[in-house]
């Protein structure tokens, strides 16, 4: 699903956001074989499997596991499947995983990287391995009834690591977050209403630097916005700086856990240049108007601060019709 330029409201505040799902509107994101976001995940779960599958001692999955699967096979019956024997197959990637064995023949160029991916994941992340894969969103557990997040399998995090996160406190995994108050005041209320029997989503974005999807801070080298160029003039600097710019978007759901108090929350990270981004003037002035009211503390946690102004000047020119 695209992202909702109706997030992108101003003035900006750091809040919840939260909207209930219409009836049968899809959760998931079938990967083919040729996608960036399965690409990406392929080499972060080839290299640094550790850093993205991450639980907390003693936490079983399995419920959640189930349920995420289930509702997978159910809205998109042409990408995921259950298999006799507690199998489940990813039909876009020709790979099943039964157990602990990882079967199959594969399909497109990284056909047999993903077979040796999923062999050389320890047994019980295989499952998890097949559908990070499978599906662009990357997943994560939360917890009501202790308002933690005590399992992750994060491949595209947005300058965070999951291994920092995983066990903490919701209040406690927002609490770097600038502005957080909304978010910290309202935690117990909002562990209680996505681990309910309603499905929500919400989203959010900011502008980036990076290209990749996968920023894990440990991985993904910081790259440093260039600096004015006075020898052009102000209007030439922005475009050049809107050039190298990235629109990045997460829309986030939750998939309920029946009769487990918790749910499955899903991430599909998008990152797309600045330029395409920006559709039509509207758009251009709402991420103007957003991006004009942030806070110096979310301009700062956001790494805009130094480049806020020519990036408004960029912004404010193609607002105009």
């Amino acid at each position: 699903m695209p992202f909702d330029f109706a997030a992108v409201s101003s003035p900006f505040r750091m809040q919840p956001g939260l909207r209930r799902l219409a009836s049968g509107e899809p959760q998931l994101t079938p990967n083919n074989p040729e996608d960036k976001a399965l690409r990406e995940k392929l080499a972060v779960l080839s290299a640094h499997p550790a850093h993205a599958f991450v639980a907390a001692p003693g936490f079983d999955a399995a419920p959640a596991l189930h349920a995420l699967c289930m509702h997978a096979s159910g809205e998109h019956p042409d990408a995921f499947r259950a298999e006799p024997d507690a199998g489940w197959t990813a039909l876009r990637l020709g790979w099943t995983v039964r157990g602990d064995t990882v079967q199959g023949e594969g399909h497109g160029k990284s056909a047999n990287a993903i077979g040796a991916c999923l062999r050389a994941l320890p047994a019980p992340k295989r499952l998890p391995g097949l559908l990070a894969l499978a599906f662009a969103e990357d997943f994560a557990v939360v917890d009501s009834s202790s308002g933690r997040i005590p399992w992750l399998a994060v491949c595209l995090p947005s300058s965070w690591a999951p291994e920092v996160k995983v066990g903490k406190h919701f209040t406690e995994v927002h609490a770097p977050v600038a502005d957080n108050a909304l978010l910290i005041s309202a935690a117990d209320h909002l562990m209680r209403l996505v681990t309910g029997p309603e499905r929500w989503e919400r989203f959010v974005w900011t502008i980036s630097r990076h290209a990749t999807l996968a920023q894990h801070p440990l991985h993904c080298t910081a790259a440093a916005w260039p600096a004015p160029d006075l020898s052009r003039d102000a209007a030439a600097d922005a475009s050049s700086l809107a050039a190298n710019a990235f629109f990045r978007t997460e829309r986030q759901t939750f998939i309920p856990v029946p009769g487990a108090g918790q749910a499955v929350f899903t991430i599909h990270v998008e990152n797309e240049p600045l330029v395409a981004a920006i559709h039509s003037p509207a758009h251009a002035r709402q991420l103007h108007d957003a991006l004009a009211t942030m806070s110096p503390a979310v301009l700062a946690y956001r790494g805009l601060s130094d480049v806020r102004g020519r990036l408004l000047a960029w912004l404010g020119a193609r607002s105009v019709p």
